[in-house]
């Protein structure tokens, strides 16, 4: 008779406690594939510590903090990104009406609050839960968590936040109330990193949508040497500029 090998115990972590090696994140052979610890806190430090060797938080309520470091990772090379043609001509047009403004860092608090509300196809409530929301929030305060806007018409209409450290991007999540309007932000986000010379975000999660952008699979080994050496770098001053979007509205995209 075969008997199914134990899964490996999952690390507890005390807070200030460093994280294990991103090796020893679960296989898949286990239950969860790249769940790597669990518990900690989601105070500055200890976010900061996560993200700089390319480990996450994710978890649902009722759950302790989980901690992930998949294997491979999905990311969008910023030289790789699809501005699709429809796309591109509904933000030139935006443009040219003087109806589109894009802005960073304005609104922080109502874009996580919104990206929290965002219902998903297949997602039963949200990972965004007050917790996170408060150490999001307090990473922006310290100047590493960011927003990217799209207002239309004076509005916010759609958004994105994500994580700054160095020349090293991690995108998080977004939220739309109108059409294209978090594909816009995206879009203002890439020509904001071309402009920077960041050539790299982080996108967790593998999902059809962003392989149609661009995104590709990075083994984890990769991806983590990256990051540590992109870490290292000065952060860009985050201030969207219209001339940036000249970094992929010059493009000619995919005709989608």
């Amino acid at each position: 008779m075969s008997h199914t090998p134990p899964h490996r115990a999952l690390p507890w972590l005390e807070p200030g406690q460093a994280f294990p090696p991103v090796e020893h994140a679960w296989g898949p052979a286990d239950p969860a594939p790249g769940l790597l610890a669990a518990g900690g806190v989601l105070d500055v430090p200890t976010l900061t510590a996560a993200y700089a060797r390319g480990i996450f938080p994710w978890y649902s309520a009722g759950q302790p903090i989980l901690w992930w470091s998949t294997d491979p990772r999905m990311v969008l090379e910023t030289s790789n990104f699809r501005l699709h043609r429809s796309l591109r001509k509904t933000i030139l047009r935006l443009l040219r009406e003087q109806r589109l403004d894009i802005r960073m860092d304005h609104d922080f608090e109502r874009v996580i609050k919104a990206c929290a509300h965002t219902k998903r196809d297949g997602q039963l409530g949200t990972w965004i839960l007050p917790a996170m929301e408060e150490a999001y929030v307090r990473l922006h305060a310290a100047g590493l968590a960011h927003s990217v806007e799209t207002w239309i018409d004076g509005e916010l209409v759609g958004g994105l936040y994500c994580i700054n450290l160095g020349s090293m991007v991690f995108g998080e999540s977004m939220f739309s109330r109108q059409s294209d309007a978090s594909k816009i932000a995206l879009s203002a986000l890439i020509a904001f990193c071309r402009a920077h010379e960041v050539p790299l975000i982080d996108c967790q999660q593998n999902t059809a949508h962003l392989a149609s952008l661009g995104g590709q699979l990075m083994p984890r080994a990769e991806f983590c040497q990256h990051v540590g050496l992109a870490v290292m770098h000065a952060r860009p001053e985050w201030e969207f500029q219209p001339v940036y979007w000249q970094h992929i509205l010059s493009d000619d995209g995919p005709r989608a």
